[in-house]
């Protein structure tokens, strides 16, 4: 019999798939699909302190083996998830959920966090410093050591719980800004964000997208996150949760050789939104199938010898 459990700054969940934000809403969408506690956990649609309606549209642009968005962090703001989004997903999912922090200030970031820290349903804040898909925002907070450390000491000076910063590859190099993360007290790293892009149409001669550019998902980029999680693997000694193209059982086994200790899941969602409950139903087979008992066991395993 293989296990699956995986931890993540003590917290305890029955296996390491998580669906990403911004691809699986606040849960409750999905529940109506099928029985959702079969996750690890999941981390919900990125949250701002206002309301944002978010880009103008078209904001998708298709690519092969993959996709362009710039939804541009559409949400009701934290008032509204705290009193609407966290009560409706209640009645649908028993284990915490992973709370997905963006802000346009280093104080809208801590009173975000603040106000999502007192909430039961919480287990971890994920602050997103790398979205490349809003102007004056996001992603210029994840370029560079200097305002990452930054947002991550405002951050953990007015929560309790894990603070886990979720990093952009659009970046020279990932590896010191991880290492500043952590410094600053960072009790995790998510990595990695989308990248960046764009697809222009032949028959207009102009950008798919009404923003031009943004965050180009989906497996064609699973290499470089692999790179990415093994690089900032061998120079932190927090926890990582991997992301980045994941879409198979033998993408998460492969994550976590690198050495992520959880795996989330995101453009897979938007193909197949039954994609994270099969990964799950595939993971003890392809575990057996590679002489794995203990998930455990597996991460940072591409390090060894």
């Amino acid at each position: 019999m293989v296990n699956t459990k995986v931890s993540l700054s003590g917290w305890e969940l029955d296996n390491p798939v998580i669906p990403a934000s911004g691809t699986f809403g606040f849960g409750y969408e999905f529940a109506e699909l099928y029985d959702i506690n079969c996750l690890g956990t999941f981390s919900f649609k990125g949250t701002t302190r206002q309301a944002r309606f978010g880009n103008p549209t078209p904001r998708i642009a298709e690519c092969p083996s993959g996709m362009i968005n710039s939804v541009g962090l559409q949400n009701p703001g934290v008032e509204a998830v705290i009193s609407e989004e966290l009560p409706r997903l209640a009645k649908c999912f028993d284990k915490k959920v992973i709370a997905n922090v963006s802000g346009f200030s280093i104080e809208e970031y801590a009173e975000t966090c603040r106000m999502l820290d007192s909430q039961e349903q919480v287990g971890i804040l994920e602050v997103n410093v790398s979205c490349p898909n809003v102007h004056n925002g996001g992603m210029s907070f994840g370029t560079s050591p200097e305002s990452a450390a930054q947002v991550t000491k405002a951050v953990k000076a007015v929560t309790t719980k894990p603070v886990y910063i979720k990093l952009s590859p659009n970046v020279t190099d990932i590896v010191s800004i991880a290492k500043a993360c952590e410094e600053a007290g960072a009790d995790g790293i998510s990595m990695i964000n989308t990248l960046l892009g764009m697809r222009i149409d032949l028959k207009t001669k102009k950008p798919v997208i009404a923003n031009k550019m943004g965050g180009f998902s989906g497996s064609a980029i699973f290499p470089v996150a692999v790179r990415m999680v093994y690089q900032v693997y061998e120079a932190v000694n927090i926890p990582i949760i991997g992301m980045g193209g994941v879409s198979s059982a033998k993408d998460v086994i492969e994550m976590m050789l690198a050495g992520a200790s959880a795996v989330q899941v995101g453009a897979a969602n938007l193909v197949d939104p039954f994609a994270c409950r099969q990964i799950i139903e595939d993971l003890p087979v392809v575990m057996e199938k590679y002489k794995i008992e203990n998930l455990k066991d597996i991460i940072g395993g591409a390090h060894i010898g």
